[in-house]
């Protein structure tokens, strides 16, 4: 098994219990642009993709 892969919005200075875990970063990025469109009527654009992955780190148990 990988290690799991984590990003919280939380940890963009949000108030926001949203969190996303995966051992792929394209999945954890796609669970980002799912909840994006979904929650918040936005795209993740190029713009946004190096902030996302800056915010991704391995989940410590």
């Amino acid at each position: 098994m990988g290690r799991m892969k984590v990003v919280r919005r939380s940890d963009a200075g949000f108030d926001s219990t949203f969190v996303a875990r995966s051992e792929s970063e394209e999945d954890l990025m796609n669970q980002v642009a799912k909840h994006a469109q979904a929650v918040h009527g936005m795209e993740i654009n190029e713009e946004l993709v190096p902030k996302v992955k800056s915010l991704i780190h391995e989940e410590v148990n």
